[in-house]
């Protein structure tokens, strides 16, 4: 410590107005003292060096800073004042290495540049080796696409819940971060399962495509087990040739409407219904029977509000099939606001979905 008080009068000078050129050679002399002593260093004379520091990177050029910055980053013990006026700094090369690496930066700190500088800065957070929930809550909430996937793509970041769900909430939309998502481990089932339904066609296919094969089967397992696909009850046997027939005819001929398929569900003829909403939404026979025939109503409330119907037309499906006769009104009271809650455009996802399916099961064919 000798070497720093012989310092002292020329510091005095310093601080007192030299030129900036001055300032800097001073700046690196002291640098380089602090550095190679700083493992043995008490927190006392870290102290004196984080005053003498800070005091001197006022007014300094900004390629001196950046180098102090870099000297100074990865220190253990390094000088938090110091630290805290060089992360604070709006230019990305003097912030950047304190932010990534400095651990003594304290998450106060972390969290009010996460909330007012650039996305430089966010993203050289992003970065750091166990950043916390605090801090990732706010970069999750301000970070453009190319900051939320890095922070997601560190294994060290902590989420608290709300964090997982909003960033599991803008995966739904972008296909790389939804990967990243994907890939980690504090994701709950629940939210992963949310990520599958909600996420656009292709980012569910970039997930499969991605995904290991035992994952990829779990993925599927999730989609057609939400979506309701997989029935435990097998549908009896009927014999659907005369609906058919009469259904392809009305819609060869462009007549095949809404007010018939309630007619037909009205009427108690399943098997008519079956064909027209078949028709009507693009699946086979085979499919619609199987969603119908389930215990549950939802598989009808997403055919109809895929295919832009209202709720009288879905309740006249779900009494007029085998399951939905045996319904109380309360269940019946719970699908209708069901019904109002689900999206066009989930709905419109998971008929894809189904879609899909019925292709991959007549290629197998």
């Amino acid at each position: 410590m000798a070497a720093l008080a012989s310092l002292i009068p020329e510091l005095e000078d310093l601080l007192q107005g030299a030129s900036s050129a001055k300032r800097a050679e001073t700046l690196r002399r002291i640098t380089e003292l602090f550095l190679a002593g700083a493992e043995r260093y008490s927190s006392e004379h870290v102290a004196l060096f984080d005053d003498v520091l800070s005091e001197l990177v006022i007014e300094i050029e900004m390629r001196a800073l950046a180098e102090l910055s870099g000297r100074v980053a990865a220190v253990e013990n390094g000088p938090p004042k110091l630290l805290r006026r060089l992360a604070e700094n709006d230019d990305i090369s003097v912030a950047g290495p304190v932010l990534t690496h400095a651990r003594r930066l304290a998450d106060a700190d972390l969290v009010a540049i996460a909330k007012s500088k650039s996305q430089d800065h966010l993203r050289a957070i992003s970065g750091r080796r166990g950043v916390s929930e605090a801090v990732t809550d706010v970069i999750v909430q301000r970070g453009d696409a190319r900051t939320v996937r890095k922070v997601a793509d560190n294994r060290d970041a902590r989420f608290s819940h709300a964090g997982l769900a909003a960033l599991v909430r803008r995966a739904t939309r972008d296909g790389d971060l939804a990967e990243k998502v994907a890939r980690r481990t504090d994701v709950p089932p629940h939210m992963f399962r949310q990520l599958l339904m909600q996420a656009t066609d292709i980012v569910q296919k970039r997930l499969l495509a991605s995904a290991k094969p035992e994952t990829r089967f779990e993925i599927r397992q999730i989609l057609a087990r939400v979506s309701g696909e997989i029935s435990e009850l097998a549908a009896p046997e009927r014999d659907f040739s005369a609906a058919q027939r009469t259904v392809l005819s009305l819609h060869r001929d462009g007549k095949l409407s809404e007010t018939d398929l309630v007619n037909f569900a009205g009427a108690g003829q399943y098997e008519h219904t079956v064909a027209a909403l078949a028709a009507l939404c693009g699946i086979s026979l085979d499919i619609i029977d199987r969603l119908l025939s389930g215990e549950r109503p939802d598989p009808a409330l997403i055919l109809c509000k895929a295919a832009g119907f209202g709720w009288p037309t879905a309740r006249a499906i779900i009494t007029a099939s085998p399951g939905g006769r045996r319904l109380a009104p309360r269940t019946l009271d719970t699908a209708k606001t069901n019904f109002e809650r689900l999206s066009y455009s989930t709905a419109q996802r998971v008929l894809r979905f189904w879609q899909a399916r019925q292709g991959e099961t007549e290629d197998e064919g």
